[in-house]
């Protein structure tokens, strides 16, 4: 907790409580990236397996995302927080809520992994993977800036979800040409626009923690602001 120089509490038990949920939200964070990964290893290699193992994995995302905001509640309720420990459990609140998300654009990726006509397609799964591994380094360095609660390093990683737009736009081009040349190709190429999908959603995702982490720091809600704006505002 004191990475996230959150202010120290007569009640010991209020910031045992604080160290709790920041420690479950990173251990949710964890588990999410994980899945990632694995999803896109599945999907990569047409591994059915590791596939059918991120979808069965989902229920802990999920159940983690229940109970932590459950607890989110509680404390609200019982110990009334005002300021910025107000602002920690709303952004933790919310955080979990796109980490299930994100949780759940695996599970589409892994059902996927499960398709093999895609094994006589591989061309298409090229530019998904490339941008797969981009939605992965984004998710990584958000969660990293969501344990230290860095502003700067959330506001410079705000700009990566345009890049992976980019990236997005290119890819359904490509896909769209594929299937274009080869009308056989339909099926596969509408399951891999699919999982393209849900790898730009992963960003999308992202970007709204790094508000969270900027909501939390700064005390300003940065949604749907320029990002001139927003570094004026927030003087970084």
């Amino acid at each position: 907790m004191d990475n996230m120089n959150l202010n120290k509490h007569i009640s010991g038990q209020f910031n045992a409580e604080l160290d709790d949920i920041r420690n479950r939200v990173l251990a949710m964070g964890g588990l999410v990236e994980r899945q990632l990964e694995q999803a896109l290893d599945a999907i990569s290699n047409l591994d059915a397996e590791l596939a059918q193992s991120v979808i069965q994995g989902d229920h802990k995302v999920n159940g983690m995302e229940v109970s932590i905001d459950e607890e989110c509640a509680r404390i609200i309720a019982k110990r009334q927080p005002a300021a910025s420990d107000l602002r920690l459990v709303l952004a933790i609140s919310k955080t979990i809520t796109d980490l299930e998300r994100i949780g759940d654009a695996c599970v589409k990726i892994a059902k996927v992994a499960l398709d093999k006509r895609l094994k006589k397609q591989q061309p298409l799964l090229v530019s998904l993977d490339s941008m797969g591994r981009h939605a992965t380094r984004f998710l990584h360095g958000t969660l990293d800036a969501l344990a230290r609660m860095d502003a700067d390093a959330a506001f410079e990683l705000h700009k990566e979800d345009a890049k992976l737009d980019k990236e997005y736009e290119a890819t359904i081009r490509q896909l769209m040409t594929y299937m274009m040349e080869d009308p056989r190709s339909i099926p596969e190429v509408f399951d891999v626009l699919w999982a393209t999908r849900a790898v730009e959603r992963v960003g999308d995702r992202c970007q709204n923690i790094c508000e969270y982490i900027i909501y939390y720091v700064k005390g300003k809600d940065v949604r749907h602001v320029s990002y001139e704006e927003m570094e004026k505002d927030l003087n970084l």
